[in-house]
């Protein structure tokens, strides 16, 4: 191991004598040093304690006067592993039920992700009580209802692996609960704190003769008044975590950790109705404007490269370009986007075409068409055109694989969104054929053209094009031209912006019948499309510059922004 990663293991006893010196010999091929938690055991289990202890050299004996808990005899185990300068401790149960040969593995995680919580994820066998299975996935719910979350997927396994200083530091701002309550709340708290988790499937065997300390009404009692606190704790977090997952790149975004949340508020509008919703939102979104420090400040970098451009060309600044403004227009744009989803929003009532708009869409016209779409605007108003006469069905390429969960959630709550999502990490002949026979059938195609792809990467570079975004060399994606170019079908720039006089509008226009690539010639016509491309998303953008709804840095590949 290295110096940097220095684990240990942390064992809380509570008169489990009888079963420790098996579990100190399954250790043992380990190699690591013990710390072994007296928490104020009989007379009995004190002497097995120390008789184990001095004949182990690796195992230093802790002792508590009298007995506190399993949660306060982790948390001295642990600041005894700091003192040793630890940085990780390996929690197992003295009861023996864990399957201490997954340490290995655990570790394995734990030195991938240093800062995280790593947990064992149970499989049981049919020695579990029923009552505690059932119990256990009561706490799954709430867990994940705490944390608009279901990235922690079990919070009750004691065979974990602590990250030492980000534990400590956590217990010093608060009281963890100290018996069975602390398992789950330090796991909770340690994911509001930033420190997530990651779970390693381990098997679990409750012994037949087994010892357990859980006090049915005492211990419930306590575990319900601590899903109490945790939940009343998550309401002002509640910004912060819906939008946890924003604040990387999207590009590098992990496992969607916010469907959760997305059930909840589209249950309220199902309910309540949009201005309960829109109620619930705004306060929201301006407390995550209040701890969004990356999203705000890339929200800034963008209203100044507007307001500097803007009056490089003699064009009147806009007074209420401020980040605050920016994240209110966002929270519209997520109204309007459910609105679209249900099929509340309305070509002619809510929606309405710009000049030319409709003409250049030309929805009587037999053939398919790729629309080159961008996350400028509310581009799902554009479902709106599907219920108008002679409208077509329109799919989504989405560049990401939550896009199977999410249009699960969308299928789930909202079934009437129609929402044709066809999730891909990479464009490749399978992708081209399958949205050529869509197009073959006079369906429409929508692609975003300025969002780099989760997988992006071949041979250590990034497969963009730079062109030049608001007087600054910005990276866009060569994925959806090259695909537009081999579908050799007609292409139109969408856009639905909220103008000033509050209007929601589609621009649309022609872009290339088809897209010319010639091989001879590939790079420079590849440039050129995304020059043209780039110039229009400028043009649009100055004229609604607060329905730029990418809050990250534009001007940077996702690398260049994880070192700063």
């Amino acid at each position: 191991m290295s110096l940097t990663f220095r684990p240990c293991v942390v064992i809380p006893c509570y008169n489990h004598g009888a079963m420790m010196a098996s579990v100190i010999a399954r250790l043992k091929p380990s190699g690591l040093p013990c710390y072994i938690v007296d928490d104020g055991s009989d007379f009995a289990t004190r002497q097995v304690l120390t008789a184990l202890a001095a004949a182990h050299e690796n195992v230093t004996l802790l002792r508590l006067a009298k007995n506190a808990g399993k949660g306060e005899a982790v948390i001295q185990g642990l600041r005894a592993a700091a003192a040793g300068g630890f940085t990780h401790a390996v929690q197992v149960d003295a009861d023996g039920q864990h399957a201490i040969e997954d340490i290995a593995g655990l570790l394995a995680l734990a030195k991938q992700h240093p800062q995280a919580l790593i947990s064992g994820q149970p499989i049981y066998d049919d020695s579990i009580p029923r009552s505690r299975l059932y119990g256990r996935w009561i706490t799954h719910v709430w867990v994940w209802i705490e944390t608009l979350s279901l990235t922690l997927k079990d919070s009750m396994c004691g065979f974990r692996v602590y990250p030492v200083a980000p534990t400590l530091r956590l217990a010093s701002r608060v009281t963890l609960g100290k018996r069975m309550d602390f398992d789950t709340e330090v796991m909770v708290r340690l994911y509001w704190q930033g420190n997530t988790s990651y779970f390693l499937p381990t098997h679990v065997t409750y012994p037949a003769d087994g010892l357990s300390h859980f006090d049915a009404l005492k211990d419930n009692l306590r575990i319900s008044l601590m899903h109490t606190r945790l939940f009343f704790g998550m309401l002002p977090r509640l910004p912060s975590l819906l939008m946890r997952h924003r604040r990387k790149h999207w590009a590098q975004q992990d496992e969607v950790s916010g469907l959760l949340g997305m059930r909840i508020m589209l249950a309220v509008w199902r309910l309540c109705g949009r201005r309960a919703f829109s109620a619930l939102l705004y306060p929201v979104v301006a407390g995550y404007w209040l701890t969004a420090h990356t999203a705000r400040r890339a929200s800034n970098l963008w209203l100044e490269r507007v307001r500097t451009t803007l009056v490089e060309r003699g064009q009147p600044v806009p007074g209420k370009l401020t980040s605050y403004r920016h994240f209110l227009r966002f929270a519209d744009a997520m109204s309007d986007k459910i609105a679209s989803w249900r099929g509340e929003l309305h070509m002619g009532r809510d929606v309405h075409f710009a000049p030319g708009a409709e003409a250049a869409l030309g929805r009587d016209e037999p053939e398919g068409k790729l629309l080159l779409a961008s996350h400028l605007g509310d581009v799902e108003a554009c479902r709106a055109l599907a219920q108008l006469e002679g409208g077509k069905v329109i799919n989504a390429l989405v560049f990401n694989e939550n896009a199977r969960r999410f249009k699960q959630i969308m299928q789930e709550v909202a079934p009437q969104a129609g929402l044709n999502l066809i999730p891909v990490t990479h464009i490749g002949p399978d992708t081209a054929m399958l949205l050529k026979e869509k197009l073959d059938r006079g369906e429409w195609v929508a692609i975003v053209g300025d969002r780099i792809a989760v997988n992006p990467q071949r041979g250590g570079e990034w497969r963009v094009n730079w062109s030049s975004f608001m007087g600054h060399p910005a990276p866009f994606p060569q994925g959806p031209f090259i695909l537009a170019a081999a579908l050799r079908c007609p292409v139109l720039l969408i856009f639905a912006l909220r103008e000033a006089d509050k209007t929601l509008r589609i621009h649309c226009e022609p872009f290339a019948n088809p897209l010319p690539m010639p091989r001879t010639a590939r790079e420079a016509a590849l440039q050129q499309a995304i020059d043209r491309y780039a110039a229009r998303l400028e043009h649009y953008a100055l004229l609604s510059p607060l329905d730029w709804f990418n809050f990250f840095d534009f001007w940077q590949l996702p690398d260049a922004q994880d070192k700063e």
